[in-house]
């Protein structure tokens, strides 16, 4: 029965430690946990057995939980946890690319004060310079900055 009380400590132990790296790194409580309970195990070993073979104990546990966790790391659990891209976006995206002063173009929504139009084929959000525009009228590009068109 103290083989089995044994195994059960150190075996619940090794398992929470492997489940703290494997599975749900960073809340280090149910590695704690699982130390705590080698620990036991470890203690209990001293206990039940002589001081010989509770060190023996002691040494193979330690063993199996340091390959446990150089397991861990280096199974690449981590970097499904890892952010491998980086945002690429800037202040310009090429959304008025093309577009130039003075075309015209017309209104396929009402523009209050932001809206759709039509212009060359191609419909953009546009900003009204002067209110409300109604939708199909005509309207002109008085001025394009980075990303926004802005019409009268």
């Amino acid at each position: 029965m103290t083989i089995v009380i044994l195994t059960t400590l150190l075996g619940i132990g090794l398992i929470l430690l492997l489940l703290e790296i494997l599975f749900i790194p960073g809340t280090t409580v149910v590695g704690i946990l699982g130390l705590l309970v080698s620990l036991t195990g470890i203690a209990y070993a001293f206990l039940s057995f002589s001081s010989e073979m509770a060190w023996w104990i002691t040494a193979v546990v330690t063993l199996l939980n340091v390959v446990a966790v150089i397991y861990g790391f280096r199974s690449g659990v981590w970097n499904k946890f890892s952010l491998k891209t980086s945002l690429k976006g800037g202040t310009f995206d090429q959304r008025t690319s093309g577009v130039e002063v003075g075309m015209t173009g017309k209104a396929i929504s009402d523009i209050k004060p932001i809206g759709k139009a039509l212009i060359h084929d191609q419909v953009y959000e546009v900003k009204s310079d002067s209110g409300f525009i109604p939708v199909d009228s005509d309207l002109t590009i008085i001025k394009v900055e980075t990303n926004k068109i802005i019409v009268k």
